[in-house]
């Protein structure tokens, strides 16, 4: 199957080259043809004229099925939050309801121009086989909590999770293991965690120090910050994920650097739970991984990752007063390659001959996209996930003209109010 983008402005190499040409054959993108004399050797033509073509958008931490929470229960303590609303709720879902409510995330996702994301939650087979059915590109693992009395059973559902699903759905599915945090897994099962994770080849994907709260009280029960402490556990050592990392220090930052643990940033999130703002700026001059992350739509309350990249931009100019501490560019690889980094990803998130073709094309014909002066910039500060028109995942055409290609929409919304009301007649 060959494709050809035509006419299209390429962000790549850190420049944006405009009225270019790439050539997709299958999965993979195989050129950039100057002229194209012969479109009839390709099996479709898609006209980017007027549009910006970057590598796909990366959503590195979410919880997909939360969708069904949206509104649910806001404006809440975070611990009030978890323990009076959100654990009690889940402990009802089933499968029924996580696949539509998958459904409905990864639509919204891709409507926002995200071609993979990174997921933590429950009743993974069923979040694996929405991932299959949409054809996005994902990281799953599933949530694991040492408190509660099925702990050791759901560290063995992860275990059979990443046998049954890594690599999985041509290659698009990846699994790791995520042990949801240091106030939910005690010393002992989080051990077992990294023993069983690094015994298959898995990495981790963990909460780490969200909260003020949190680094306190981690710090009065085992003398050291949380950081420090799944450093000891040895948490870092087979690769990790970290999400959120808001009330980090000086040496935090040096663990992590040492250990190239991945942050993923979500600043939206951070700032409806009142979680503080994550030091950036001084994360990314230590050369620490940072890439952005959604949350779950119960805490942010959308899967508007474009969202991410504004808020980051400007969020830390302001914390830092400092107008330079992320810039445009900065901000745009956070959302796309460094997003791709953080999942482990060494084929994606670039716009290069044998990457794999997971584009996002935006739309530049707004009023606020004039008068043209500087593309990422525009893109940073000025445009929204609305201008998303074209998305390929693995070299499928899965949006185009802003219309879903493959999806049924007002189904999957349908299916999102059922399960929803479903959930909810039994809280």
């Amino acid at each position: 199957m060959k494709t050809l983008l035509k006419n299209v402005a390429v962000y790549r190499n850190h420049i944006v080259e405009e009225a270019r040409n790439i050539e997709i054959t299958n999965d993979r993108i195989t050129g950039f043809p100057v002229e194209v004399a012969d479109t009839s050797v390709y099996d479709t033509c898609i006209d980017g004229k007027g549009m910006l073509a970057t590598p796909g958008f990366v959503n590195t931490h979410n919880h997909i099925a939360m969708t069904v929470f949206r509104s649910y229960a806001d404006d809440m303590q975070l611990m009030d939050w978890l323990e009076k609303k959100i654990w009690p709720a889940e402990a009802k879902l089933d499968g029924d309801i996580v696949y539509a409510q998958t459904m409905l995330g990864i639509a919204e996702m891709l409507r926002c121009g995200t071609t993979s994301f990174a997921d933590m939650y429950f009743l993974m087979d069923h979040v694996a086989e929405a991932v299959c059915d949409a054809g996005i590109r994902a990281c799953l693992c599933r949530g694991l909590t040492g408190i509660t009395p099925n702990a050791e059973e759901a560290l063995q559902e992860n275990r059979e999770f990443y046998n049954n699903w890594h690599g999985s759905c041509d290659g698009r599915i990846t699994v790791m293991f995520g042990p949801h945090a240091p106030y939910t897994c005690p010393e002992p099962y989080l051990r077992k965690v990294v023993e069983t994770a690094r015994s298959v080849g898995a990495e981790i994907h963990m909460h780490l120090s969200e909260t003020e709260g949190e680094v306190e009280n981690i710090r009065s029960q085992c003398g050291k910050s949380p950081i420090a402490w799944a450093d000891d556990i040895g948490v870092f050592d087979g690769g990790c994920l970290a999400a959120h990392c808001v009330w980090i220090d000086e040496a935090d930052m040096e663990i992590m650097a040492k250990k190239k643990v991945r942050v993923a940033h979500n600043p939206g999130s951070n700032l409806k739970l009142a979680s503080g703002f994550a030091p950036i700026q001084k994360m990314l001059e230590k050369g620490i991984v940072v890439s952005l992350g959604t949350d779950g739509a119960s805490s942010n309350n959308n899967l508007d990752i474009f969202e991410e990249m504004r808020l980051a931009a400007l969020v830390h100019k302001a914390n830092t007063l400092e107008p330079t501490a992320i810039p445009a560019e900065t901000a745009v690889n956070m959302l796309t390659e460094c997003g791709a980094r953080a999942l482990g990803y060494t084929d994606a998130g670039k716009l290069e001959i044998g990457y794999k073709a997971d584009i996002t094309c935006i739309d530049r014909s707004g009023l606020h996209w004039y008068p043209k002066n500087d593309a990422l910039s525009l893109m940073a500060y000025s445009a929204n996930s609305f201008d998303v028109d074209t998305v390929f995942v693995d070299g499928k055409l899965l949006l185009h003209n802003k219309e879903f290609v493959t999806l049924d929409i007002e189904k999957i919304k349908s299916e999102a109010e059922r399960t929803k009301n479903k959930l909810f007649a039994q809280i």
